[in-house]
């Protein structure tokens, strides 16, 4: 049985930063195990190959939710990444890291050191960016590229225009000063491939002696000597391989994600008790919150068919995908560049709050009905919008105890009124901006919900057969002070009541920020990593104007 300072459960975008930080003290012994293989998969590094690893079992769980009242019955498809980098290599690419009012929410809950100016040195710290910015709020010489986008297209033009029309002014950085406004994305690619944290993190840091990285090896339960957590086992080669154990010295460090960590905790007696007995699992830990307060994003995409103009749709099939696979080989650019969101649009679904809570994506492509990963035989464009910040929480719950069954994911979209209200909101203004008139020359008709549906049911209706999350799911460990019945981790992630073990992923997000969470989650683990090495928090930004 092997013994290392730190096991690292899970190879995603969290474990690939600590792996990295941790590994720079040089008498650091570390432990990586990943249940996927390793990041070979050739989709995985082409920016539009994010539509092949979508469906495939090799590099992703694959996990679905529970059906529900507001999705209409369906479950919904919940894609996580299953590989070196984790959902970093298979994810949209998009570099957004939520507003500053998010964060200082998180300190005011009783999480000291998590507002704004504790956390932007984090996300300054892991960022390479190349283009314009404040250095103030911009990083320039972290391993994680971002870049800004270098495919313009006449379609995107016009939605601009559109909205700077009705009011949205041009933001030149949504990730400096303040977020509102429109602007092409910013995303995690650098000359025509994908920067996930694998590549930005983990695999510099697999060129020391003092990092051992083991692919295919599926974590089926800590192990603790009472409460502390002592090691992992793990099974390599699926259900029917074999059973090992490794120990670590210091700390077991979880970086599942938002299914896999509070899957794990449960496998291994920590958790709610109810749960636990149902199982039929020893009981290690009585911990509430394990597995809930589950949020995630939900976004109803309106798509129009497109006239007068090309679009994405017609460049990827036939010969002029081969063209457009010529020009990716040869020069790194064309549309197998791209992001699948290629224009953001934040802004408030009430005037008189002016609380940033809306969130809008065009890209000049559709999709088939009711498919997330093949895009429609005619020219055609999508507007997707979503609340920012839901407050309709779910669950994630074992099955049993076996470690190899998918658990139960239950996010309760639009449980809550408000979400439902904000939603219909952020519909309306997406309906609006496909008809501005920078766009009308290329607005043939609506494709869905369609122009006959126009009442608040209606919309919501339409809502309930068609919207899909948007991937990013957060907050089954919880990070808060021990007070909160739903907290699990405390404010510098250690799990309450437990020692030797800490939870560093998308799951200790106490609520959601406005934002793709990948940025989010690097900036965590960048300040676990600190936290860990016993190391002086960075210098708070002065954020004073």
């Amino acid at each position: 049985m092997e013994e290392f300072d730190y096991i690292i459960v899970g190879a995603g975008s969290a474990g690939s930063v600590l792996a990295n930080r941790l590994t720079e003290d040089a008498d650091v012994r570390v432990c990586v195990l990943e249940a996927g293989p390793a990041d070979r998969n050739p989709f995985i590094h082409i920016p539009a190959g994010f539509m092949k690893t979508f469906t495939n079992p090799d590099v992703n769980w694959l996990y679905d939710t529970e059906p529900s009242e507001w999705t209409g019955g369906r479950r919904i498809q919940v894609p996580r990444g299953k590989t070196l980098g984790g959902s970093s290599s298979i994810n949209g690419h998009i570099y957004t890291r939520g507003q500053r009012l998010d964060f200082d929410g998180w300190a005011q809950q009783g999480n000291r050191g998590w507002g704004y100016a504790d956390v932007l040195p984090y996300f300054k710290r892991s960022e390479g960016r190349i283009g314009d910015g404040d250095d103030k709020f911009r990083g320039r010489d972290g391993p994680l590229t971002v870049t800004d986008i270098d495919w313009i297209h006449p379609l995107c033009e016009a939605f601009i225009e559109g909205a700077v029309s009705f009011g949205i002014p041009r933001n030149p950085d949504y990730n400096g000063t303040s977020q509102e406004g429109v602007a092409y994305t910013q995303r995690n690619i650098h000359k025509g491939r994908r920067v996930s944290a694998a590549r930005a993190f983990l695999h510099p840091a697999m060129k020391r002696a003092n990092l051992r990285v083991q692919t295919n090896a599926h974590a089926t339960s800590v192990i603790f000597d009472g409460n502390r957590a002592a090691g992992i086992r793990y099974n390599v080669g699926g259900r029917n391989g074999s059973s090992r154990e490794v120990r670590a010295a210091r700390e077991v460090l979880l970086c599942g994600g938002v299914i896999n960590s509070p899957q794990l905790l449960q496998l291994s007696g920590v958790g709610p008790r109810k749960l636990l007995a149902n199982s039929g699992l020893p009981l290690t830990h009585v911990l509430q919150g394990v597995g809930e307060n589950l949020c995630d994003h939900y976004a109803p995409r309106f798509s129009a068919r497109v006239k007068n103009s090309s679009s994405i749709n017609e460049l990827t099939r036939g010969l002029p995908l081969l063209g457009q696979i010529a020009k990716w080989m040869t020069t790194r650019k064309g549309v197998l560049s791209l992001s699948p969101s290629l224009v953001y649009c934040f802004w408030h679904s009430d005037e008189a709050i002016r609380n940033g809570d809306l969130q809008l994506t065009f890209t000049p492509a559709n999709y088939k009905e009711g498919v997330q990963s093949a895009l429609d035989d005619q020219p055609g464009m999508t507007v997707a919008s979503w609340q920012q910040r839901p407050e309709s929480r779910g669950y994630v719950r074992i099955r049993n105890a076996d470690p190899f069954d998918k658990p139960i994911i239950q996010p309760n979209y639009l449980d809550r009124e408000t979400d439902r209200r904000v939603l219909l909101a952020g519909m309306k203004l997406a309906r609006q901006l496909l008809q501005t008139d920078p766009l009308k020359p290329y607005f043939e008709s609506e494709i869905f919900p369609g122009p006959d549906v126009r009442t608040d049911g209606e919309l919501l209706d339409a809502a309930r057969q068609r919207a899909t999350t948007t991937f990013h799911p957060m907050g089954t460990c919880k990070m808060g002070p021990e007070s909160d019945p739903d907290a699990v981790v405390d404010d510098e992630l250690r799990i309450h009541g437990l020692t030797g073990i800490r939870v560093v992923d998308a799951s200790v997000m106490p609520t959601m920020p406005s934002a793709n969470l990948n940025a989010a989650t690097i900036m965590i683990a960048e300040k676990a990593a600190d936290m860990r090495r016993g190391r002086a928090p960075l210098p708070a930004v002065d954020l004073a104007d």
